[in-house]
């Protein structure tokens, strides 16, 4: 297998061309090997090397296309990778796009430069003390040291830790499943290692059967310090009272009252879904006070097992009537009684 220039650049494959600048930026303010420590600079180097090698990629289309056909192999060959064996005998020669392509990455330098320098009108040298082919620590140079004291000087650096934040949901939204967007600020540090507030709209895919305590998390969207790892923001869904069911698990549980006379001739319930439909339910034995009828398979959808769900479980009590007339009395005893 090839590399994931996907992964590497923690975007999806449906990235737009400003989802990867930002996602480059963020990384490249961490692992720019002038900004880590001694201790860390190979790695740190590495690191840096990769994700520019992912951007130049993704946010090149004729080398987003081929690789997106053929993988990291076919890009820096040229050539289109047999096909994997399958239970067909027969298959199609597949064609490159473009047989004349040859794969020439950028430097990582320019990239950077390309991209942190336009932010400052283009003047100065934003790369800082990365120099072409070599990463060097010149600490003669000004904004080496304005970086350096911002992002600490030796040994690891440390990640910050998370921030939750409650994520309150209406049962409907936890049975339907639904979409929220939560608008946060953070301080971040640009080109020059100056500190700037950044203002992001996170979407959050709320999924059917999700339950109170699920966490969301979303790495390193927290507050760039100087070195410190940003935090992961984390949001924990919260459910919210609703006005007719309670949930128990995978359950949904609704209490209904009834008369006396209802629970010895019958009732037929008319409920509404939390997805708007209705139900039906006859009742046509004798209800004894505290019975619990079930439905099966109308209760909350089971996130892990898709097209799933718990039971609804109707809580039924007797409501007695509060006196009785001595006719009444006499009638009840006649007909319970046998009296003639």
């Amino acid at each position: 297998m090839g590399v994931d220039y996907y992964n590497i650049l923690k975007v999806n494959r449906n990235a737009s061309e400003d989802d990867l600048r930002k996602s480059y930026k963020r990384l490249a303010m961490i692992w720019h090997p002038d900004k880590n420590p001694t201790a860390r600079r190979t790695e740190a180097e590495a690191k840096f090397k990769q994700i520019s090698e992912a951007y130049d990629v993704l946010s090149d289309p004729q080398k987003r296309q081929i690789y997106d056909l053929y993988g990291e192999e076919g890009l820096k060959s040229g050539q289109c990778p047999p096909p994997s064996p399958s239970t067909s005998r027969h298959y199609f020669q597949r064609q490159h796009p473009n047989p004349s392509f040859r794969f020439k990455p950028r430097d990582a330098d320019d990239i950077y430069e390309e991209l942190f320098g336009s932010e400052s009108g283009g003047g100065g040298n934003e790369r800082g003390n990365y120099s072409r082919g070599h990463f060097r620590n010149n600490t003669n140079n000004s904004s080496s040291s304005s970086s350096s004291s911002y992002f600490g000087n030796g040994g690891d650096m440390k990640k910050a830790n998370a921030i939750e934040n409650l994520l309150p949901c209406s049962l409907e939204e936890l049975y339907k499943g639904a979409k929220k967007k939560m608008k946060i600020c953070r301080n971040i540090f640009d080109g020059t290692g100056k500190v700037r507030t950044l203002e992001e709209i996170l979407t959050i895919e709320i999924k059917p059967g999700w339950k109170k305590g699920t966490k969301i998390t979303f790495p390193e969207k927290g507050n760039q310090e100087p070195g410190i790892i940003p935090a992961d923001i984390v949001f924990v869904v919260d459910e919210k009272p609703h006005a007719t069911y309670v949930r128990d698990g995978n359950d949904l549980v609704i209490k209904q009252e009834i008369t006396l006379l209802e629970a010895l001739t019958g009732k037929t319930f008319d409920l509404t879904t939390l997805d708007g439909r209705n139900i039906v339910l006859p009742l046509t034995d004798i209800v004894k006070p505290g019975v619990e009828v079930v439905v099966p398979n109308e209760g909350m959808p089971i996130s892990k097992e898709p097209g799933k769900k718990g039971n609804l479980r109707v809580k039924i009590d007797v409501r007695y009537p509060s006196r009785l007339t001595s006719e009444q009395k006499f009638e009840l005893r006649r007909v319970l009684g046998g009296v003639s």
